[in-house]
């Protein structure tokens, strides 16, 4: 792992442990605030000119996950007391669990580079920061954390908080060599789907052949797809169950306090969700399947790159991502 990221990982999670505690009262949309001020007071004024963009700016949804340049202040340009204040930001939108699996896919990026000798494209400081509008308690403001296969887009509207297009990937997905062999990223998602889709057989593939790439892409507003698999309804309590853990295993990268109500919803309109899948069942072969809410949300994942050893996982609102939906609200009360 890098290691500007190992000698900050350890107070920051211990900044999480105490958010978590029974006794102390924590708001995610104040703490975001905060970490994003203490963020912009550290930096001088040619970095903040690139790091805050106004909230209106179109680069607010200009979303990305493969290895290129963006707006924002990246990592790399930051001395290591602003890193500090980046991943205290970082942290604010994360659990435990998210933010090891975040910083873990940065740190792949390391493997790759040593594996394609590619130091300009593959480099596990290039992730960018990005402040959209004023951070505050009211009105609206957003930041996003961004870069290969890691795509976190931040939306705080009269506090509350909404927290997509959410994008985690891994190249590889399993590390198969060396030190850090067996590393899997996004491995017990794809474990709970798999384990489903062989208790659920041939009702729930649609194609022996996976698509090379999650349907949704880098689009903007994300479409519903086409109806296929098996609904919650069509299957047992232990069916049910697996269904609900693969959402849960990628919810549970975000903080309880944002996600847990939101999960619990989920779990009471069960039989509503639709469960696809593409592809070999058996692990180490490519694949791919989906979760779809109707009129509400998808999450897909694919792996099917590098030979079945790259993947791409998402979670999209068909009508709220980059809050939109808190956004309309707030208009319509504002007249």
């Amino acid at each position: 792992m890098n290691t500007r990221i190992t000698s900050l990982l350890l107070p920051l999670l211990l900044v999480s442990v105490a958010s978590a505690h029974p006794g102390h009262e924590s708001n995610p949309a104040d703490e975001m605030a905060a970490a994003a001020n203490a963020f912009i007071q550290w930096l001088t004024p040619e970095q903040k000119a690139k790091a805050v963009l106004e909230f209106k700016a179109d680069e607010r949804e200009n979303w990305h996950y493969v290895p290129f340049d963006r707006q924002g202040i990246k990592l790399s340009e930051l001395s290591p007391a602003q890193d500090h204040y980046a991943y205290a930001l970082l942290n604010t939108g994360l659990s435990q669990k998210g933010f090891m699996t975040a910083t873990t896919i940065m740190s792949l990026e390391q493997i790759l580079r040593e594996k394609e000798n590619r130091p300009d494209v593959r480099d596990p400081e290039k992730y960018y920061v990005t402040i959209f509008g004023k951070p505050g308690k009211q009105g609206a403001w957003g930041w996003r954390f961004e870069g290969h296969h890691l795509s976190l887009n931040y939306t705080i509207v009269d506090g509350k908080v909404a927290v997509t297009p959410a994008f985690f990937g891994t190249n590889p997905a399993e590390v198969r060599e060396g030190p850090r062999s067996g590393i899997r990223p996004l491995g017990a998602m794809e474990d709970i789907a798999r384990k489903l889709v062989q208790s659920l057989g041939n009702a729930a593939v649609f194609s022996d052949k996976p698509p090379k790439e999650i349907l949704s892409g880098q689009d903007r507003t994300a479409s519903p797809p086409e109806e296929q698999g098996v609904k919650g309804s069509d299957m047992n309590s232990q069916q049910r169950e697996l269904l609900l853990g693969v959402l849960s295993e990628f919810a549970s990268n975000g903080r309880q306090e944002i996600s847990g109500e939101a999960m619990q919803k989920i779990r009471d309109a069960a039989d509503n969700l639709r469960f696809a899948w593409a592809g070999s069942t058996k692990r180490g072969e490519a694949q791919y399947f989906r979760i779809v809410m109707p009129q509400a949300f998808l999450v897909e994942y694919a792996n099917t790159q590098n030979d079945a050893n790259h993947a791409h996982a998402t979670w999209r609102l068909f009508n709220g991502d980059f809050g939109r939906d808190l956004l309309g609200e707030h208009i319509s009360q504002a007249h």
